[in-house]
């Protein structure tokens, strides 16, 4: 537990030296540089301490890959790297009604007609 704060601490000083001076957009180069060098250096050492028979067990692995996830996504939030949605509207998407080929399928006639209907 004391080495995943140190590597937290140590993290949280690296990331605001370098990011503190970034005000505007994604830095690709530290964004690369950081996952590779942060998040996929640690998902290495802690699969790596595991026994390679378990690395198929999920139990035995989520932990790893749920810190792998939440470095990465910390990584992109501090570094302001959004790759799916950066270009989109403040207020999400626009609604729009579906395709017809969508709709079609869920229009009933407003009348009744009960002959012939089992």
């Amino acid at each position: 537990m004391e080495r995943t704060s140190l590597l937290k601490a140590g993290f949280m000083l690296w990331m605001a030296a370098h990011v503190l001076p970034l005000v505007s957009g994604c830095n690709r180069s530290l964004y690369e540089r950081t996952i590779h060098d942060l998040c996929l250096a640690n998902f290495r050492l802690d699969l790596g301490g595991l026994d390679p028979g378990l690395w198929c067990s999920w139990p035995d692995t989520m932990k790893i890959y749920e810190d792998l996830t939440n470095c990465t996504h910390q990584v992109a939030h501090r570094v302001g790297c959004f790759c799916y949605f950066h270009n989109c509207a403040l207020t999400g998407r626009l609604i729009h009604d579906p395709p017809p080929s969508i709709l079609a399928p869920f229009i009933s006639p407003s009348h009744k007609r009960t002959e012939g209907v089992l």
